[in-house]
């Protein structure tokens, strides 16, 4: 049974070693666990529907408490606290599209504000309820999880939006297809939240990012139907795909959404390589994603994550004897580790295997082989899982990413830790802040940090200083030129500096374009702008 208060399923753990215990105390400090509100006290705050009588939706309390937030910091200081209101005052669960429609006539009909729900994996805040005096009501997609068709002469596939991850491979599988996209919330995300985030997928060097995959889709608005896409290419003026892609559930309910898919690969490999120090990794992994290579992953450790990653495995032992080997061929403190994926025919793998090797033995790295690649493959969507272990022995955890063009990589990524230890000083806290780039792209990449601090033991001390750290964070992003979400997306926590990349200008088309699909702005409000 999936965690209504975290992570993941709840017999699912992410054990913490002593060893990687004693590594946080040394970095942060002694921490106390928190003491978490139960499922039946957080039951108690949620209060009486505001829907008419016989409004076909759901309004059991239960139900309404499971779809009342995602997965951003507020959103689980929020579960943990027992305080997840304010709630929507019910839920409709279709199955198919018609149905859908059907229950967004039925919000229009009672002046009902919708609240779109996938797989409840939101990070920054898409999925929380509005504060208003209309009704509230979540359309949740998640039993529209099928594969509705497959064109294999033109490599697509239709799934209901609703469909997770995991069921859209088990289900190209038999036809001799995989989609591709694997972010880290793939176990729960879904494809119509992938799209209508701009959602990218650990091996978007090979596959693409979702908006290379998205080929069409159904979208039911306030206004009437909207089909997007349908052919390989189009001069005819702007492509509507790209108001669906990134819009939130702004728009409308996207509800059907047509992919590009690929061949099952015959070989898939993943490799570890250690670099001296962070200059001359990143100047191989550029060098790697320049010429052209076809990686299908290329995920670069900065020192400081390196060093986290190895003490939080739980191999003491094992990590010595990579680190004898590694001082053996040169590589010692100031280690940055890159995780390298390869997939293709055995043909393909072998060739791109010897190249980018060679690219980086040119840059002194040290190939140590696959051990370390199939242990992050194995564990590749166990991370979030962490954050429940963390939280329970008392430390918090958050993330931000970006993108910016390669001059202006190492600067930010500096930047943005840097911003991360000095956002609680005046609370004499630390904070362990560190960096990977995860895509890359001949123009530049992306940069995914991720902070840990010590929780204050006190909901409303805790939402303040994510808030200050968050601002710090975002504020350093933007100065730099830096997008505010690579991947993530907006919602309410990014809205805020959106129009710094935006533009006036840029603003008002979309709220245009909202405004002429929904005019009552009932679909989603705040998130994506105000």
């Amino acid at each position: 049974m999936r965690r209504w208060n975290g992570w993941g399923d709840e017999a699912d753990h992410f054990a913490l070693s002593e060893d990687a215990q004693a590594f946080l105390t040394e970095r942060l400090g002694p921490s106390r666990p928190p003491r978490d509100a139960t499922l039946e006290q957080a039951l108690q705050t949620v209060p009486d529907s505001r829907l008419p009588a016989g409004t076909p939706f759901q309004t059991d309390v239960r139900v309404r408490l499971l779809h009342a937030r995602g997965q951003s910091f507020p959103d689980w200081l929020a579960m943990r606290s027992g305080q997840l209101g304010p709630y929507a005052d019910g839920v409709a669960l279709p199955t198919s599209h018609d149905e859908a429609a059907q229950a967004l006539a039925v919000a229009r009909r009672v002046g009902a504000l919708v609240v779109p729900y996938g797989g409840g994996t939101s990070v920054v805040g898409h999925l929380s309820v509005p504060v208003s005096d209309r009704p509230v009501v979540n359309i949740s997609l998640e039993r529209m999880n099928r594969l509705l068709a497959v064109d294999e002469r033109s490599l697509l596939a239709t799934l209901g939006a609703g469909t997770p991850g995991p069921q859209i491979e088990a289900q190209l599988r038999p036809h001799g297809f995989l989609l591709g996209h694997f972010p880290q919330s793939y176990e729960y995300s879904t494809v119509g939240g992938w799209v209508v985030t701009r959602s990218s997928g650990q091996q978007s060097l090979r596959y693409g990012r979702i908006e290379q995959m998205f080929a069409a889709g159904r979208v039911i608005t306030p206004r009437g139907e909207l089909r997007v896409g349908g052919v390989p290419a189009s001069s005819a003026g702007p492509d509507l795909r790209e108001l669906i892609l990134g819009s939130e559930g702004r728009l409308g309910l996207l509800t059907e959404v047509t992919v590009r898919v690929r061949r099952i690969p015959a070989v898939e490999d993943f490799h570890g390589v250690f670099f001296p120090n962070w200059d001359v990794a990143i100047e191989a992994v550029r060098a790697m994603v320049q010429a052209d290579l076809p990686l299908s992953m290329l995920r670069l450790s900065n020192e400081v994550e390196t060093e986290t990653q190895l003490r939080l495995a739980g191999h003491p032992e094992r990590v010595r004897w990579l680190q004898r080997y590694l001082g053996m061929r040169g590589i010692q403190r100031g280690q940055c580790m890159l995780m390298m994926g390869i997939t293709g025919s055995a043909v393909e793998v072998r060739r791109t295997r010897r190249d980018a090797l060679a690219i980086a033995k040119r840059f002194r790295g040290v190939h140590v082989g696959k051990t370390l690649g199939k242990s992050w493959a194995k564990n590749r969507f166990r991370g979030p899982l962490l954050r429940n272990s963390l939280w329970e022995l008392g430390y918090a955890v958050d993330t931000v990413e970006t993108a910016v063009n390669w001059p202006k990589v190492t600067a930010l990524m500096r930047g943005i830790e840097q911003a991360a230890r000095e956002a609680l000083a005046t609370d004499n806290e630390r904070v362990h802040a560190f960096t990977h780039l995860s895509h890359m792209y001949r123009q530049g990449c992306s940069i995914y940090s991720t902070f840990v601090w010590r929780a204050a033991g006190d909901p409303a001390a805790d939402l303040e200083r994510w808030r200050r750290l968050k601002t710090r964070v975002s504020e350093t992003i933007v100065a730099h030129g830096g997008t505010i979400s690579h991947q993530h997306g907006v919602g309410l926590d990014h809205a805020p500096y959106l129009p710094a990349e935006k533009g006036a200008l840029g603003m008002d088309l979309i709220r245009a374009a909202a405004r002429e699909l929904d005019p009552d702005q009932m679909m989603n409000p705040g998130k994506l702008f105000a």
